[in-house]
């Protein structure tokens, strides 16, 4: 299936010279929207991993349909303040400031391995943070997992070291 044509492409979003890869086009066609899934779960090996985690928002959207075909949990990595218990934070660059992502303190075990499945990798920042936080609470990165990778940006050089998957490349 070719996903690249499920996806709209806004440009001058969300500002000029900038391309946003709309999937909420690709999300309402269900055959697309499956068969997406169903190509995150091929490059994953369910032995190499006991959970899955999935950033805010769009990492939901692809990580619990995955946690749940493949029977692994599902662990939410949030923006900061909209957890409801103990958490552990992590602040990290982007382009135009700092952002902090949270996790709750209790859902990564010493050990645990996790899969982190996300919509889209692009300088890697945000990725690179998850794993940081992950790594701190003591477990380990088994792979990333996107739909899209845009390539020119490098993100994958930013995780280097880790097993990264992508589905569609821009």
């Amino acid at each position: 299936m070719d996903l690249k044509s499920k996806i709209r492409d806004i440009k001058d979003f969300p500002e000029k010279g900038i391309i946003f890869r709309d999937i909420t086009t690709l999300l309402k066609d269900s055959e697309a929207m499956m068969y997406s899934v169903d190509e995150i779960i091929k490059n994953l090996n369910p032995d190499d991993f006991d959970i899955v985690i999935g950033p805010e928002s769009r990492g939901f959207i692809f990580g619990m349909p995955v946690a749940y075909n493949l029977k692994k949990g599902f662990v939410p990595v949030r923006k900061k303040g909209k957890l409801p218990a103990k958490v552990i934070s992590k602040d990290y660059a982007l382009e135009y400031g700092t952002a902090t992502i949270e996790i709750h303190e209790d859902a990564i075990k010493k050990g645990t391995r996790v899969a982190i499945i996300d919509d889209l990798l692009a300088t890697g920042g945000t990725a690179k943070a998850i794993a940081e936080l992950i790594e701190e609470m003591g477990g380990v990165v088994s792979s990333f997992n996107f739909l899209i990778e845009l390539d020119d940006l490098k993100g994958r050089d930013v995780l280097s070291g880790y097993k990264v998957n992508s589905i569609i490349h821009y």
